[in-house]
């Protein structure tokens, strides 16, 4: 840890492009194409197409590929877990941040002080992406996204299992990057029993899995007539998209895996799986972090501003 080093209240600023760097003249996940466009995972409200620059770990750059084709960027940067660059005068360093496969926290240092951007981040074990790997720093960038003491995730088991009890096929709505693959693996690891279906927009994201090193287990792609002759025992796992359709299924329980409660309201079978922190994870990380102040961003940071109250620093991003 840094010490009598001064922290830049303004090295990291909301603005209306994504979360800027003015030191280095980099943007943060930015929400529009900018030139330096540092990319700490490969979801859509944090990668976008069209920048000039873009300094990411190797699956986020085949994922932005995937999705975004010609236009995806004009120049790619891949970066290493804990290999330093320097980006016009900030030193960079990539952690893995056990969100999806490939996603990092960003270790940004100048003048000998630490600023770690977590982008989306989870503790929980997860076999589907690189655990997380926290370091200490003196300004812990925070995502809220569950920063509620009333918020803990259950455990992850516990939830999958449910589906033993479930003999009617299952319509299974995941988003296509991260959690869908990671629903694959832990449904051949906890439920062998279940014949896994997946959605045909799905498959290309597990394959780039595959190709990377990750093994889902068992799987195939969708088939209609398989669906209809099997009344048993399948779980057929959609995007959200297709969820949220007017497809008409018969005799199937629907379920969609989120951490977000109101996301549960209409389904049949409530399946809390999330790849973010809750209030004890945040706690966590901050005890491991050690930082002298924590700025908070993508969600509320006041109960985490009341609860540490005079104690430990806490800005709010948003």
């Amino acid at each position: 840890m840094s010490s009598n080093l001064q922290i830049l209240s303004d090295f990291i600023v909301q603005t209306k492009f994504g979360l800027y760097c003015k030191y280095g003249n980099f943007y943060l996940d930015p929400k529009v194409p900018v030139a330096e466009a540092v990319i700490s995972h490969a979801h859509g409200d944090h990668a976008i197409a069209g920048h000039q620059n873009v300094y990411a770990t190797l699956p986020t750059v085949h994922f932005m590929q995937y999705r975004f084709k010609p236009i995806a960027a004009a120049n790619f940067n891949v970066k290493t877990y804990k290999s330093a660059f320097v980006l016009n005068g900030v030193q960079i360093t990539f952690f893995a941040a056990g969100h999806i496969l490939g996603s990092a926290l960003v270790m940004m240092e100048f003048n000998g002080v630490k600023y770690l951007y977590t982008g989306d981040y989870k503790l929980q074990e997860d076999a589907t992406c690189e655990p997380i790997e926290l370091v200490s720093a003196d300004v812990l960038i925070t995502e809220t996204t569950f920063a509620n003491p009333d918020t803990e995730h259950p455990n992850v088991a516990d939830e999958i299992q449910k589906f033993n009890h479930v003999s009617t096929n299952i319509i299974l709505g995941a988003y296509a990057l991260g959690k869908s693959q990671r629903l694959i693996q832990l449904l051949n690891q906890h439920c062998p029993n279940k014949r896994i279906l997946v959605h045909h927009g799905i498959m290309p994201l597990n394959k780039i899995y595959e190709q990377l090193g990750i093994n889902l287990g068992n799987y195939e792609v969708y088939d209609r007539k398989v669906m209809k002759n099997n009344p048993e025992n399948l779980i057929y796992i959609v995007p959200p998209m297709v969820f949220n359709s007017n497809i008409k299924f018969l005799n199937v329980v629907k379920v969609f895996a989120t951490g977000w409660k109101n996301l549960q309201n209409n389904n049949q079978l409530q399946l809390y799986i999330s790849d973010h922190v809750d209030w004890k994870a945040i706690l966590k990380t901050i005890a491991v972090v050690t930082p002298k102040e924590v700025w908070t961003t993508h969600g509320s940071g006041v109960q985490l501003q009341n609860h540490f109250g005079v104690k430990l620093a806490v800005k709010l991003l948003n």
